[in-house]
C-alpha cells in the first residue's frame, strides 16, 4: 500500500511535467506495469518462457548488489575506471621456506582461495605444478594448477583462484575440480567460511588483511595500478561477484530475431551510426539474462516449492499443487511461493504488446489496430535494457517488430559535462522552468541544443533563446494584425512596390525550408529541423519578408496581399507546432476564426523551391546588407541619399528586385555602369557602387576589401589541397567534386573582383 502511495505521487509529477510540456499523449491509457492485469501477463510470460525452456533456475556466477541485497544483471553494473591497487603478496611452498609471489586487488578474499595458478609455457613456474603452496594468515594448504588463461606478463604470473568470487576464477576451479569457498555474507561482511576478522565490512576487512600481511611478513609491496570497478546502478555501491541460485532467461534464442531485424533494416536505429554497432555487438554477444531479484516490489516468481526444495512453475497455488501432484505424484502438497521478484525490465520488455492487452486478450481490436507501433524515443543508456529486450519480446511473443524506428535521445547534462542528479544538485526542476520561461521556451532550448544522440550540456541560455523566439513571434503577428485592419483601405498597394517579387521570394523560400524539414524529420534528425524553421522565421520571415512587403507611410496592403502573408504566417505556424505547441496553436487561432485545431491539420506537401527566384532573394539580401554596411562604416545616415551602379553580367538578376533594393537603402537611382568612382561592394562575382556627394574616406573600405580578400586566399588554398589530393579526388562522388570545383571558379572571380575594386580605390585615391 505505501509503495503505491509513494508510486501515485512521485508517478503523478512525471505526468504533470508530461502534461505541462505539451506532449501530446492518450493519457485514457496510463498504464503501470503492477496493475492487476500488466501483472497477470508478466506471470504469464514467465510460465511460457519456462515451458520452452529458455527460463531456468540455477546456481551461477552473478552481480551481487550488497547494500540492496539483491543480485543484479550484467547490464546494471556501471564499470568505472579507477585507480586501485596490487598488492605483492607471499605464498609458501608447502614443506618449504620457498614462496612465489603473487598479485592482488583484493587481499579480503585470500581465505577463499582453493587454489593458484599458472600458464603451463611459463619455465618459471614448470617445476612447481602439481606441488602445494600455503594460504596467507589461514595456513591452508592448496594446489598450484596450470592454465592457458594466466597472462605470464601481468603482476608475476602467478593467480591466486578464488572461485566464488570472480567469473574468471569460477571457470578455471570448474576446470581443475577446485571446491567453492564464499567467504562474505549477503550484507558485504566476511562470513564464518573466512576463518577470521568474522562480520567485518569487507573494505574495512581489506584494511585489516593488509596489516596482518606485514605483521606476518607476508607483504611485499604495494603497487598502484588502473582498472576497472564494477558499481551498481540501483546503490553506486561495488558490485560483488558472487555464486548464487537465481532464474535466467536463455538469450541467444531469443536475441538473434532481436538481432536480424536491425540489421536486414526491419527496424532502424537513430542516429544509427552512433548505435548499430553497440546494438549488434552487444546482442551478438549476449549472455544469459539473471532476472530473480531479492526485493519486494514487484511480480513475485509464480515458482512453488515444497520443503525439500522441489518445485514447479504454475500461475497460482491451486494450478502448483496439480503440477506437483502430477510431476512428483504427491497429493495436495504444502506448498511455498518463491519470495523473489522479477526484474523490472521484465515486464517492461512487454510494454508495446501490453498496453493494448496484447498479452492478457490476444487479438483484441486495440492490439491488432495499433501493433506494431510507429517510432520508439528513448533514451541511449537503456538501449539494452529496454529497447532490445522489446525488439525480443515482439518477434517471441507477435512474431513481429514492435516499431520500426528507434530513435536515441542524448543524455541532458550540466556545462561542465555531469550527468543531472540530486545528489550533485545540478538538476534543475521542469515545472519550475516552465513557469519562468514557458512550456515552448523549454522545449525549444532543449530541441535546438540537441543534435541526435549525443549530449547536450544544458544551459540556460538556450531557453532565454525561446523565449525570445516567442516574443518575435506575437510581435509579428501584432504587425500582421495592424496591417490586416488597415488592409485594402484607401493607398492599398496596388502599384509596383516590389511586393510582388517579395511574396514569390518567400514562397519559394518556404517550400524548400518545407522540403528540408521533411527529409530531416525523416531522418530524425529534429535539431537541424528546429535550426532551420528558426532561421526562416527569424531571418526571413521576419526580418526580410515584412520588411520588404512593410506599407508606406499612410498606405496599406491589398486584401490579395495580406491574405498571402497570413497563409506563410499559418504554414509556419503549422511546421513550428510539433517544437512549440502552445504558442502556434494559439496564433493560428488569432490570425482567423476557425472551427479546427492546428494539432490534427496535415502537412501539405510540396516540392524543392525555385533556384532563380531563391538566387535573385539571396542576391538582394547580401546586397541590402553590404550597402547598409557602407553606410554605418561611412556614417551615412539613412537619410543621405545615395545611388547605385552596378557592373554585372546578368542584369535581369537585379531587374526583378530594383524596387526593394532602393526602397531598403534609401536609393535615388540604379543603373548597369561598370564606370563609377562610388564606393565598391562585391556580391559574389558582381560589383555595386555606392555613390554619394557625401565626402568619405575610402580607407575603411580599402580595409573591408583587403580583409575579405586574405579570407578568401586562405579559403581558395583549403580547396586547392583538397583539390590536389588524390585520395580525396579518387574517392568523392561526381556531384562532391563538381560543388569543390564550382566553389573554387567562384572564390577566383570574387577574388578577381575584389583586385580590381582595390585597384580602383588606389587609383582615387
Amino acid at each position: 500500500k505505501y509503495a503505491f502511495e509513494w508510486k501515485e505521487k512521485y508517478g503523478d509529477i512525471i505526468y504533470s511535467q508530461i502534461a505541462k510540456l505539451g506532449c501530446s499523449v492518450d493519457w485514457d491509457r496510463v498504464t503501470f506495469t503492477m496493475n492487476d492485469d500488466y501483472y497477470a501477463a508478466v506471470i504469464k510470460v514467465f510460465i511460457d518462457l519456462y515451458k520452452k525452456g529458455l527460463i531456468y533456475r540455477g546456481a551461477r556466477m552473478i552481480n551481487w548488489d550488497v547494500e540492496a541485497k539483491t543480485a543484479l544483471s550484467d547490464e546494471e553494473v556501471e564499470y568505472r575506471d579507477v585507480t586501485s591497487k596490487l598488492y605483492y603478496v607471499k605464498y609458501k611452498l608447502e614443506d618449504s621456506d620457498d614462496y612465489i609471489s603473487i598479485a592482488t586487488q583484493r587481499p579480503e578474499t585470500i581465505m577463499g582461495d582453493t587454489g593458484v595458478c599458472v600458464n603451463p609455457t611459463d619455465k618459471r613456474y614448470n617445476h612447481l605444478i602439481g606441488r602445494k603452496v600455503i594460504v596467507p594468515l589461514i595456513n591452508k594448504a592448496v594446489p598450484i594448477v596450470a592454465d592457458d588463461y594466466i597472462d605470464k606478463d601481468f603482476g608475476t604470473g602467478v593467480l591466486k583462484i578464488t572461485p566464488a568470487h570472480d567469473i574468471n576464477d569460477y571457470n578455471i576451479g570448474l576446470k581443475h575440480n577446485l571446491p567453492l569457498i564464499d567467504i562474505l555474507n549477503d550484507d558485504g561482511t566476511l562470513s564464518e567460511q573466512a576463518s577470521i576478522l568474522i562480520g567485518e565490512e569487507r573494505f574495512a576487512a581489506r584494511k585489516k588483511i593488509i596489516e596482518l600481511l606485514k605483521e606476518a611478513d607476508l607483504l611485499i609491496k604495494e603497487q598502484s595500478y588502473n582498472s576497472r570497478l564494477g558499481y551498481s546502478q540501483r546503490t553506486n555501491s561495488v558490485v560483488e561477484p558472487k555464486i548464487s541460485t537465481q532464474w535466467f532467461v536463455n538469450m541467444k534464442a531469443l536475441a538473434q530475431p532481436a538481432l536480424e531485424a536491425v540489421l536486414s533494416g526491419e527496424i532502424n536505429i537513430h542516429p544509427g551510426e552512433k548505435f548499430l554497432a553497440t546494438y549488434k555487438y552487444w546482442l551478438e554477444n549476449v549472455k544469459d539474462w539473471c532476472i530473480s531479484r531479492q526485493l519486494w516490489w514487484g511480480q513475485q516468481i509464480p515458482a512453488w516449492y515444497d520443503a525439500d526444495g522441489k518445485f514447479v512453475v504454475a500461475q497460482d497455488e491451486e494450478k502448483a499443487k496439480e503440477l506437483f501432484e502430477a510431476q512428483y505424484s504427491v497429493a495436495n502438497a504444502e506448498l511455498k511461493q518463491d519470495e523473489d521478484v522479477l526484474d523490472t525490465w521484465f515486464s517492461s520488455w512487454l510494454w508495446p504488446i501490453q498496453v493494448f492487452k496484447g498479452i492478457t486478450a490476444p487479438g483484441n481490436d486495440d492490439i491488432n489496430y495499433y501493433y506494431p507501433t510507429s517510432v520508439l524515443v528513448t533514451g541511449q543508456d537503456i538501449i539494452f535494457f529496454w529497447v532490445s529486450r522489446m525488439i525480443m519480446a515482439g518477434m517471441e511473443f507477435k512474431n513481429i517488430k514492435p516499431f520500426s524506428d528507434v530513435y536515441f535521445t542524448g543524455m541532458v547534462r550540466d556545462k561542465q559535462g555531469r550527468k543531472m542528479s540530486k545528489q550533485l544538485g545540478n538538476s534543475p526542476d521542469l515545472l519550475e522552468l516552465i513557469d519562468k520561461y514557458g512550456a515552448d521556451a523549454v522545449r525549444f532550448g532543449i530541441m535546438i541544443s540537441s543534435p541526435a544522440g549525443n549530449d547536450l550540456l544544458f544551459d540556460e541560455a538556450s531557453l532565454e533563446q525561446g523565449r525570445n523566439f516567442n516574443n518575435k513571434l506575437w510581435n509579428a503577428l501584432k504587425l500582421v494584425k495592424i496591417w490586416q485592419d488597415k488592409s485594402g483601405i484607401k493607398g492599398a498597394d496596388e502599384k509596383n512596390t516590389g511586393n510582388d517579387f517579395a511574396i514569390s521570394w518567400f514562397d519559394e523560400r518556404l517550400k524548400e525550408v518545407k522540403a528540408n524539414i521533411a527529409v530531416l524529420i525523416d531522418q530524425f534528425k529534429l535539431s537541424e529541423a528546429l535550426k532551420q524553421l528558426y532561421s526562416l522565421i527569424w531571418d526571413d520571415f521576419c526580418s526580410w519578408y515584412l520588411e520588404w512587403i512593410k506599407p508606406g507611410f499612410n498606405q496599406s496592403l491589398s486584401k490579395q496581399k495580406i491574405e498571402k502573408t497570413l497563409y506563410f504566417f499559418e504554414e509556419l505556424m503549422q511546421l513550428l507546432h510539433p517544437f512549440m505547441p502552445f504558442i502556434t496553436e494559439e496564433i493560428y487561432h488569432q490570425l482567423k476564426e476557425r472551427n479546427n485545431d492546428l494539432t490534427i491539420k496535415q502537412v501539405s506537401l510540396t516540392h524543392a523551391g525555385n533556384k532563380t527566384i531563391l538566387t535573385q532573394g539571396n542576391v538582394l539580401k547580401q546586397a541590402i546588407t553590404a550597402i547598409r554596411d557602407v553606410r554605418n562604416k561611412n556614417q551615412l545616415k539613412f537619410a543621405d541619399k545615395i545611388d547605385l551602379a552596378i557592373q554585372t553580367n546578368d542584369k535581369d538578376l537585379y531587374k526583378e528586385v530594383n524596387i526593394i533594393l532602393r526602397k531598403q537603402v534609401n536609393a535615388e537611382s540604379l543603373r548597369f555602369d561598370d564606370a563609377s568612382n562610388g564606393i565598391a561592394v562585391v556580391i559574389n562575382t558582381d560589383k555595386i557602387f555606392v555613390e554619394t556627394t557625401t565626402k568619405i574616406d575610402q580607407s575603411v573600405q580599402k580595409l573591408k576589401l583587403l580583409k575579405d580578400l586574405e579570407h578568401l586566399k586562405s579559403f581558395i588554398i583549403s580547396l586547392e589541397k583538397k583539390l590536389d589530393n588524390d585520395k580525396f579526388v579518387a574517392n568523392a562522388k561526381p556531384e562532391v567534386l563538381e560543388l569543390e570545383l564550382k566553389k573554387k571558379n567562384d572564390t577566383q572571380a570574387k577574388i578577381a573582383a575584389i583586385q580590381e575594386s582595390l585597384q580602383q580605390i588606389e587609383g582615387g585615391i
